[in-house]
């Protein structure tokens, strides 16, 4: 198996949760998300491949022969970078979703503390 395999599932999730926080947010606010996401992204993506980079040569973990695509960003194969991709995708998204679930079922809530 390798280690493009294994990242799959993480970003099809990531990805899948994402447009769905993305159709559930007002039109306004999408063009300044997705600005926040990308930047997130880009620094997220830099990080990873200093710090991939650093550990990698110091000795902390390596990859086995034939488990990956084989291209490298710095010392990092570039499957690594498959993970903070799907954290940055996922993160907001979530963050998203259970905002505006808490902000719906505030709206029905009654001052006697039954929900209508």
């Amino acid at each position: 198996m390798t280690y493009l395999l294994i990242c799959i599932p993480f970003l099809l999730v990531s990805a899948i949760v994402a447009v769905i926080s993305l159709r559930r947010m007002p039109a306004g606010t999408r063009a300044r998300r997705a600005l926040a996401v990308a930047i997130a992204a880009v620094v997220l993506l830099a990080l990873t491949a200093v710090f991939d980079t650093v550990m990698i040569s110091a000795g902390l973990f390596g990859y086995a022969e034939g488990t990956r695509l084989g291209a490298t960003i710095g010392l990092a194969p570039v499957e690594d970078f498959a993970y903070p991709i799907a954290a940055v995708l996922l993160v907001p998204a979530v963050w998203t979703l259970v905002a505006s679930r808490r902000r719906g079922s505030r709206g029905t809530r009654r001052t006697d503390g039954s929900t209508s």
